[in-house]
């Protein structure tokens, strides 16, 4: 499967775009790669699609600053599916507004207007709470929310039954008007959504007794959640169509998951890499040995070398986390600290009398310089 291109690169468009220039940009692709003007045309049609999952990211602002902060990994699933088996109907109901109800090509007309309108569902939020180790490999999980579904009774049409409805005399079942007005450039007719049905063509005489003609009702959802790895506190996840559904046979809504990052008892996260602080005896310190540490895959031994100074970072590689949009694996950082006790007994008090009469206790002009640059490095 092919890598999806930049949605700035397929409109033709800079980053600081405005949304009314993301719009016409837009517009414009629409009218190059319309189908009805290269009929037979598989490369145009896919084009015309790509533009169409394009301007749904771009012209919504939530969904534009995740695609701006993850790329493709931060909207996935949230563009509808426009490659991937949305047919050019649901394009044409989803964004035919920018276009004042209808295509109208200098006289070269798609007669795609009188389409119905669709509506569509309400998106919903939800917060999940991951682990660092869950976040280190990726999860499924499970969550029960509370939404609307599609009535099971009438199957989302709002109607009691087949005959319980008939056609909009207003639109005669187009579920858009023409109207004419006079301006002081002459007669104009703009094609509006019909007030009477809604743009949807038809009218219900009997309401289905389960959903009140509302096609949907509250009821509670069970959504399997495949989280990446990689991902960071605050970053917004969305799956298409598993939002609330729409009023009466519409496009459902989005599932939009905001990740919660639950804190490591002992293990601090800084972006791709994990820091855990190894507080060290001083006779460890001095004569070296064998430490064990906490790491994401579990309890891990590391190897201190006799005279290991306060300050200085050993380095695991490949033990931090995954990078979302990119490669490669962060490091395990481990800074050393040295503990100094509060409290000593009499021993041990002359013990280390004994070695501060020792020169060998006294770190040089050139020891001292080299630790100190570790503990400002740490500030810098």
């Amino acid at each position: 499967m092919a890598a999806k291109r930049d949605y700035y690169e397929v409109l033709e468009v800079t980053k600081t775009a405005s949304n009314e220039e993301i719009k016409k940009a837009y517009r414009k692709k629409a009218i190059q790669f319309h189908p009805d003007k290269n009929p037979g045309n598989k490369a145009a049609e896919e084009k015309f699609k790509e533009a169409a999952e394009a301007y749904e990211i771009l012209s919504n602002e939530d969904k534009r600053r995740r695609y701006d902060q993850f790329g493709h990994a931060g909207v996935s699933g949230s563009a509808g599916g426009y490659g991937d088996g949305m047919t050019m109907d649901d394009i044409f109901s989803h964004f035919g507004d920018i276009f004042g109800g209808h295509f109208d090509f200098g006289g070269f007309s798609s007669g795609r207007g009188s389409q119905q309108r669709v509506n569509r569902g309400a998106d919903l939020r939800v917060k999940v709470k991951l682990t660092l180790k869950e976040i280190a490999t990726g999860v499924e999980k499970k969550i029960k929310v509370k939404k609307y579904v599609t009535c099971t009774h009438c199957h989302g049409t709002g109607a009691e039954d087949s005959k319980a409805y008939s056609t909009c005399s207003s639109c005669r079942g187009a579920g858009y008007v023409t109207r004419t007005m006079s301006t002081i450039l002459g007669q104009m007719q703009t094609t509006v959504v019909c007030n009477a049905c809604g743009g949807e063509g038809k009218i219900i005489t009997k309401k289905c007794p389960h959903c009140n003609g509302e096609g949907i009702v509250r009821d509670d959802d069970v959504i399997t959640l495949n989280i990446p790895a990689g991902v960071a506190e605050g970053m917004q996840l969305a799956m298409g169509g598993k939002g609330n559904a729409a009023r009466r046979g519409g496009v459902n809504g989005d599932l939009l998951v905001v990740v919660e990052e639950e804190p490591h008892p002992e293990l601090i996260r800084d972006q791709n890499d994990i820091i855990y602080n190894l507080l060290l005896s001083f006779p460890i310190a001095a004569l070296g040995g064998t430490i064990e540490i906490p790491t994401l895959e579990g309890k891990a031994k590391i190897k201190i070398e006799p005279g290991t100074q306060p300050g200085k970072v050993l380095r695991l590689r490949n033990k931090g986390l995954p990078s979302l949009s990119s490669y490669g694996t962060g490091d395990l950082l481990i800074n050393i600290a040295i503990y100094v006790p509060e409290s000593l007994t009499k021993e041990q008090k002359e013990a280390l009398e004994n070695m501060e009469n020792s020169t060998n206790f006294h770190p040089t002009q050139s020891v001292k310089e080299k630790i100190f640059s570790r503990f400002r490095n740490v500030f810098e």
